[in-house]
């Protein structure tokens, strides 16, 4: 049998390219999760935030931050900022290059990501944010014990 379930999950960032590693918390869901092999969806409402997978160590880290600030510098001209004065159109395009989801394939209940390979969220806004994650996993439930 297959089937779909939706959980959220509350993330509180320091926003300027605050780079989180939800790994550990989409793996807790999924061993919470009735359904045993699939795919899971990672998403996240809004248009200054990205999601993608790195190696989430202290040098990648800097490396994908500085990475963002040569390609769209915050302090360059942007007509968004022109036009709302909220000073955030560098994370609009940020975010607009990185992608708000991602699909992961798992097996008995676990990520088939490669060692060294993280899921993350960047939160590239100019404040502080509450996100939330929108994570769906769908496929084979797992058959339960008591109906055979």
């Amino acid at each position: 049998m297959t089937g779909v379930e939706t959980q959220t999950l509350q993330l509180q960032t320091r926003g300027f390219n605050d780079v989180i590693d939800v790994t550990p918390e989409i793996q807790r869901l999924l061993q919470k999760s009735k359904i045993s092999e699939g795919n899971v969806l990672v998403f996240v409402p809004g248009s200054t935030a990205g999601l993608t997978t790195i190696e989430y160590e202290g040098g990648l880290i800097q490396d994908i931050k500085d990475f963002f600030q040569d390609w769209i510098p915050m302090e360059a001209r942007y007509h968004h900022n022109e036009r709302w004065h909220d000073g955030n159109g560098y994370a609009h395009l940020r975010a607009a290059m990185l992608k708000p989801s991602l699909q992961i394939p798992f097996l008995q209940k676990k990520l088939l990501l490669g060692t060294w390979q993280q899921i993350i969220l960047i939160d590239f806004d100019n404040r502080p944010r509450r996100r939330e994650l929108i994570i769906q996993f769908s496929g084979v439930v797992q058959a339960d014990e008591n109906s055979q």
